[in-house]
């Protein structure tokens, strides 16, 4: 059912996070001072930066690079995710690709809840990557039970967010002081909570298991994870973290440093050590036990192209193939990345090979030599000829999604560098799905028709012109 919203999802989507970043600023000062770094860093790219100024200004980069970029959240039970892809809908984000982290040690699967169209993403592109903990991981019965039993009796959302969420779904609207309240009352399920559900002991064995099941498992909210500005320049940010007193994950994630950046470059601070009132084994419900939790931290990322499936198989095969090289260097963030970039020195990189080998999405718009040259243009003139001829030029599709691998590495960054978790049950996103109650969307396909939109485009101003 569409939505009639006083507020358009957009405009919610952006009362949201902003919300959430002052929130976040305010609990985790260290995450203040990052955003700051970012923007400080962000500045003197453009300032130095000339090209890259003008590309983010003509593909609008520029006006919604401020914007927080995404967060992360991770939930129990199917229907605390059910419930939140309902939120997330409201405000225009829709739950795009499965990714599966057990493979990597990781006791989740995931999927990104994000705009998709063009307009939406230019407006606003917050998405949160949102994780659904695999109960069937925790291999001993008893402390599977227990977890259960646990997220069994909680209700992470407020009576107050229900009942706007189900008025905005049968009405098809909410006013515009009701959208207000709305994310008011939704941020309660990301704010941080001090008390934990369970005592300390309990708290330590299902930690012992894996710690980010103590994380979802042990307190009343699922609290937001982290959030992540955009950096243009994420080695700047990584080298000059420990100036602004921030102590950041020894490596950053993803592809190297190129002339065309690919993907997904991510780093983060390491997640604090906050103190915790466990509830004390001799008392009923009352929270006497003092002890820590490590969970949350802030991350940055910096976003290149989105890649074609055989620009993606590339970059798998890359990767796999440098895996036990990266490992020896991973400590290394100088030595890491020198590796990475020899290792990717088969990937093309420069925009005319990533476009005529189709290792990379394009959005094409008519320039203004295209429209003045009306007369002599034929619409049946191939795409790559009219990009020739300075008629037509492409811009790279900036990748709005996330890597299985960086994402794991993140979390387990945080979650302690010497755990080294194996889980041997495969991926299920048929369970996912059906926990979500719909179907992820894939993020191929939504590349795809971004570009062959702006083909159409093309081709219908070059029509209308003859």
């Amino acid at each position: 059912m569409a939505l009639n919203l006083s507020l358009s999802a957009d405009d919610i989507r952006t009362l949201f996070s902003d919300a959430m970043s002052q929130m976040y600023q305010q609990e985790v000062p260290q995450y203040a001072t990052l955003v700051q770094l970012v923007e400080d860093i962000n500045q003197e790219t453009l300032r130095t930066q000339h090209a890259l100024a003008q590309q983010l200004s003509q593909s609008n980069e520029q006006a919604r690079l401020h914007l927080e970029r995404h967060g992360a959240i991770r939930v129990g039970s199917a229907e605390e995710l059910n419930m939140l892809g309902r939120v997330f809908a409201l405000m225009g984000m829709y739950p795009v690709g499965y990714y599966d982290l057990s493979s990597a040690g990781v006791p989740v699967h995931s999927t990104a809840f994000r705009p998709i169209d063009d307009a939406s993403l230019q407006k606003n592109p917050f998405r949160i990557f949102t994780s659904l903990l695999r109960l069937d991981l925790i291999e001993d019965p008893d402390l599977r039970q227990q977890a259960s039993t646990l997220l069994d009796k909680r209700d992470i959302f407020t009576a107050k967010a229900r009942l706007l969420l189900s008025q905005a779904e049968a009405m098809g609207r909410l006013n515009t002081a009701q959208a207000h309240q709305f994310v008011s009352e939704i941020l309660e399920t990301f704010r941080w909570q001090q008390h934990a559900n369970v005592s300390l002991e309990t708290y330590q064995a299902l930690n012992k298991v894996h710690p980010l099941i103590a994380d979802v498992v042990c307190f009343n909210g699922p609290h937001i994870n982290h959030l992540t500005p955009r950096a243009l320049d994420i080695d700047a940010v990584q080298q000059k973290m420990p100036t602004y007193g921030i102590t950041s994950k020894a490596t950053v994630e993803g592809p190297p440093r190129r002339r065309c950046p690919i993907l997904l470059r991510q780093t983060s601070f390491k997640a604090l050590e906050e103190p915790v009132l466990f509830i004390g084994e001799d008392t009923k419900n009352a929270h006497t036990e003092a002890g820590t939790h490590s969970a949350r931290f802030g991350e940055v990322e910096q976003r290149g192209m989105a890649l074609t499936p055989k620009g993606r198989a590339l970059y798998d095969e890359l990767l796999n193939r440098a895996r036990h090289t990266l490992a020896a260097t991973e400590h290394n963030n100088q030595q890491y990345q020198q590796q990475l970039v020899d290792i990717f020195s088969e990937f093309p990189d420069d925009e005319q090979s990533l476009r005529s080998q189709q290792l990379g999405y394009f959005r094409y718009q008519v320039t203004q030599e295209g429209l003045e040259k009306t007369g002599a243009i034929s619409v049946t003139d191939s795409l790559e000829s009219l990009i020739e001829q300075g008629w037509v030029s492409g811009m790279p599709i900036i990748y709005e999604d996330f890597l299985p691998v960086s994402a794991a590495g993140i979390f387990q960054s945080n979650l302690g560098d010497s755990l080294q978790s194996v889980y041997h049950k495969s991926a299920d996103q048929a369970s996912f799905e059906q926990a979500l109650g719909c179907p992820v969307l894939d993020e191929f396909e939504l590349y795809a028709k971004q570009q062959q939109d702006s083909i159409d485009e093309v081709y219908r101003i070059l029509g209308d012109n003859h």
